[in-house]
């Protein structure tokens, strides 16, 4: 891969791939320009918690707070859930109108009612998905 970098008067850096074709190097540019540097904050009691995306299994609105959940702890966050998924990547998907998982966290996952599945996560946590965004979660899958 040829690469080229040029200064320019702009307040934010942008990049611009030219290519013949999609490839697995490009794809893997791709992801790594793509990463969000964005801070997760979440309130545990008084204190102000600094979460990194690696750290959470799932986001859940639970009696209209939003919870973040890790892997021993949970956390509420003021943010709504759109918010906090726009800050977290592609490693994050929403599957239900109030949850937002990890697909790196994902345990394993059982078909259930209604034609809905059941998420399993390693940290024992589980959440339904919903038939809304049953498809798009396979599609992650690549199911």
């Amino acid at each position: 891969m040829n690469i080229r970098i040029e200064i320019i008067d702009t307040n934010k850096p942008y990049a611009v791939i030219y290519t013949n074709k999609i490839t697995p190097e490009v794809q893997q540019a791709v992801s790594l320009l793509d990463t969000k540097s964005e801070l997760i904050t979440a309130n545990d009691d008084e204190k102000i918690i600094i979460i990194q995306p690696t750290e959470i299994y799932m986001i859940r609105i639970e009696n209209s707070e939003t919870i973040i959940y890790c892997e021993n702890h949970k956390y509420r966050s003021k943010k709504r859930l759109y918010e906090l998924l726009s800050l977290l990547g592609k490693d994050f998907i929403q599957i239900s109108k109030s949850a937002v998982i990890n697909l790196k966290q994902i345990d394993f996952v059982e078909p259930s009612f209604s034609g809905m599945m059941k998420l399993f996560l390693k940290n024992k946590q589980s959440e339904y998905i919903s038939r809304k965004y049953l498809s798009e979660f396979k599609k992650c899958l690549g199911l």
